[in-house]
């Protein structure tokens, strides 16, 4: 690691253990993804796009962008991290995604991750878009 990679990264780590304090001072010391959807509730749209979306590039990716690219690696992954591709998934549906472009994303990636993987993070999508998602907006952008 470059130092100055090392010094974006280790400032990125403070931001980030900051915000987690100021969401709920018990994940100050967070160490187990267990649990992580009660902790972190859904982040409304203007503050994914202050922290995930503009900060970092403000000429680059949005945050419905990133958080579908999110949902992409997951996936790839294996769609191991089942807690934390619920958030994401949560998430994007926040920043504007639709219920067919999360799908259409993770469909995509069985070409790199492999049909086990693609299947398990849609049956994980599923259960957001059945049970904990919120209302993903209309095709036509209709609410």
């Amino acid at each position: 690691m470059t130092s100055d990679f090392a010094k974006i990264f280790e400032a990125f780590m403070e931001q980030s253990q900051e915000m987690a304090k100021a969401f709920n001072p018990a994940m100050a010391n967070y160490a187990k993804a267990s649990g992580l959807e009660d902790l972190m509730p859904t982040l409304s749209q203007s503050f994914m796009e202050m922290a995930f979306g503009k900060t970092l590039n403000p000429e680059g990716l949005d945050s419905k962008t990133r958080l579908l690219l999110n949902i992409a690696a997951m996936t790839v992954l294996g769609a191991q991290a089942e807690p934390q591709l619920k958030l994401t998934i949560r998430h994007a549906l926040e920043a504007g995604a639709s219920e067919r472009e999360i799908a259409e994303v993770i469909l995509q990636m069985s070409m790199f991750g492999g049909t086990p993987a693609m299947t398990k993070a849609l049956q994980i999508a599923q259960s957001v878009f059945t049970d904990g998602g919120e209302a993903a907006p209309a095709e036509d952008g209709s609410q």
